[in-house]
């Protein structure tokens, strides 16, 4: 039998770091019946004291040639029992491990100064990520919250090694302003962002449910200036967004005030925009006199739009199409190995008024899947042929072989 991509995740709740690493470690390698390629670890804030005493322990006990990993502001993994948690503010440590025969893998650090000129060549790209474009890596990106040029690095690798996935998220120092950690191998980094490139014998597809739902009808941007709507379908933006509003219900007018988001379609031809096509934005602020719109990106004339809710009910029925659409485009969904998961701080508990949501239905259309991951202050994946961060979103890294 030839050999084959192997995944394992192990989750621990002990309070004192050394019982935790060596739980995790024991359950993820005795999980492998193969040496580790690629180990990513990813740690409770609630450890925040303790980050640069965790690779040296990790090394004690862990032979893995890649390791990277970030603190969150909650982690995901598998319990003892092989039930997937999604543990928030509390003490917890996850580690996953794979096998990944066939693949290159790859590990950096980058800070926003080293990041080229966007208008420059992709060469300066592939330099300073050390990976040719060919064949097309795979990028997993664990990034500091803040100053981390993350959205320029985004940009520029979609443009240097174009039909790469790339995934991720911003670690979170749990408490406001909390100091958050990046590890990267050996070493303990504060800023900038690691991660790893996979090339060869893997695919990573992307499940990104930005948790919204559309009202009203897809409006054309007919003038626009940066981040200002000035003109949708030749009216006035707040004009527009007015007649929308009357349109809803109570419920969905009472919500408009608080969660009202504005939705980007990604795809200019597509005729019947669904979930997923679409780029969820927040509103900045709007002109009252004028009627102009501010979002929290840039927009373009002949830009489709269209505006959006947010709340449990509704986040809950995004994944779900999404994970139903995954499952029916997948014929080879029998060769996924393993997923990650990266879930905003915003969702779970406070979210759904309960804990384990998104993981329990992501485990109900993928089942034994081993899942790892953690809660980020914002999340990255693809939204058509393009990369964004993200927030009050959960991405799905899925992870399966090529087999002939």
């Amino acid at each position: 039998m030839a050999d084959q991509m192997q995944w394992a995740n192990a989750l621990s709740t002990r309070p004192s770091l050394e019982a935790a690493v060596a739980d995790v470690v024991q359950r993820a390698t005795s999980s492998l019946s193969a040496s580790a390629d690629l180990g990513l670890v990813f740690i409770s804030s609630a450890f925040a004291s303790e980050y640069s005493r965790l690779l040296p322990l990790l090394a004690e006990q862990l032979s893995v040639p890649v390791l990277i990993g970030c603190s969150g502001g909650g982690v995901i993994g598998s319990t003892v029992e092989g039930q997937t948690q999604e543990l928030e503010a509390e003490p917890a440590l996850s580690l996953t491990l794979a096998h990944l025969p066939g693949v290159n893998v790859k590990a950096f650090h980058v800070v926003a100064e080293d990041l080229p000129d966007l208008d420059g060549a992709p060469n300066a790209w592939i330099d300073l990520i050390g990976v040719p474009p060919a064949p097309t890596p795979q990028f997993i990106l664990l990034s500091a919250s803040f100053s981390s040029g993350i959205s320029d690095l985004l940009q520029g690798l979609d443009y240097a090694y174009p039909g790469s996935v790339t995934v991720g998220g911003q670690a979170s120092g749990g408490v406001m302003g909390g100091r958050v950690g990046l590890f990267c191998n050996d070493r303990l980094y504060r800023g900038g962002t690691v991660g790893v490139a996979l090339s060869g014998n893997i695919v990573l597809e992307t499940i990104v449910a930005q948790g919204c739902r559309p009202i009203g009808k897809p409006y054309q941007v007919t003038k626009g200036d940066r981040n200002i709507i000035l003109e949708l379908d030749e009216q006035a933006p707040l004009v527009v967004l007015r007649d929308v509003i009357a349109e809803l219900s109570d419920e969905d007018r009472m919500l408009a005030q608080h969660s009202l988001f504005v939705g980007l379609a990604m795809d200019e031809f597509k005729q019947c925009l669904q979930p997923g096509d679409f780029l969820i934005r927040d509103i900045l602020g709007v002109d009252p006199a004028g009627g102009a719109i501010a979002i929290g990106d840039r927009i373009r004339p002949g830009q489709r739009l269209q505006f959006h809710l947010r709340d449990a009910e509704a986040s809950a029925a995004d994944l779900e199409f999404l994970l139903q659409q995954y499952q029916s485009q997948q014929s080879s969904v029998e060769t996924v190995v393993g997923a990650l998961m990266f879930s905003c701080v915003g969702r779970g508990a406070g979210l759904y008024g309960k804990s384990n949501f998104d993981s329990q239905l992501f485990q109900h259309y993928l089942n034994n899947i081993p899942l790892g991951g953690f809660f980020c202050s914002g999340e990255i994946g693809p939204v058509g042929s393009s990369t964004f961060l993200h927030g009050y979103t959960s991405v799905f890294g899925i992870c399966r072989e090529i087999r002939d």
